[in-house]
């Protein structure tokens, strides 16, 4: 029942989603048009300033000991890092596993322990209606008994106080901002997996689902160009699912 895209071939998601696009030229276009809260809370980014971002963040993470084939959970609010981190995940060959940022801690915890997570990203807090509300204190909460959780990488958003663990936590504008903008993708078998994602575990255990690269960048593209006809001259596409979703991960 298995379906096979491309056996053999090489590519690698980050480059094609980034990359490529400075490379023909592209870099002074928008990659992404961020508007956050508060209400005057927003940022552009171009794809030549998102590939230096990618790049940095990956190899920040190869800093912290990643490599291909290990899980980094990401547990974040609607925030632009939140892209970051899976494109360099995706850039490194490491599985990303997005789990939706209103979720409680056990249901982080489930998540985290199945994929044998080795790192974990996630901000300090989040805004609801203008409050901002803690996120870490959940994350300190799921990985207090973890025995493969070996960092926490937190993007400052609020700046609301969290609770430090030396040696283990990590703010991203430490360890990201002063990594070089340098950094060659390695090209992976289309095959190699991409990304796990967890059922709600509604019914029961949450299930986690498995996505390799060449077939998952096919029926990505393949929507873009059908389903959506988005344009890139002329259109913006505004994806209003979380990235905790498969929705809002594929189309953001």
């Amino acid at each position: 029942p298995f379906a096979k895209w491309f056996p053999d071939g090489k590519l690698n998601v980050a480059y094609n989603c980034v990359d490529r696009h400075v490379e023909a030229g592209n870099g002074d276009r928008v990659a992404i048009h961020w508007v956050g809260e508060p209400v005057d809370d927003e940022r552009t980014i171009t794809y030549a300033q998102l590939k230096d971002e990618v790049s940095k963040a990956a190899n920040a993470l190869t800093e912290l000991g990643l490599v291909a084939g290990d899980r980094v959970a990401i547990y974040m609010p609607m925030v632009p890092e939140a892209i970051v981190a899976m494109l360099a995940c995706a850039r490194l060959g490491a599985m990303h596993s997005v789990v939706f940022a209103g979720y409680s801690a056990s249901a982080l915890k489930a998540r985290v322990e199945d994929a044998e997570a080795k790192l974990v990203i996630t901000t300090d807090g989040q805004f609801r209606r203008g409050k901002a509300a803690s996120l870490k204190e959940a994350v300190d909460e799921a990985v207090k008994e973890s025995d493969s959780v070996e960092h926490v990488l937190v993007v400052r958003r609020t700046g609301i106080d969290v609770e430090w663990t030396e040696g283990r936590d990590l703010w991203w504008h430490d360890v990201v901002d002063a990594a070089s903008t340098e950094h060659t993708p390695e090209a992976f078998d289309a095959e190699h997996p991409l990304f796990l994602l967890y059922t709600s575990g509604t019914t029961g255990k949450p299930k986690g689902i498995l996505h390799t690269t060449g077939g998952y960048l096919t029926q990505s593209s393949y929507t873009h160009f059908n389903v959506f006809d988005v344009k890139p001259e002329t259109d913006v596409y505004w994806c209003t699912a979380d990235i905790g979703w498969v929705t809002g991960h594929t189309y953001i």
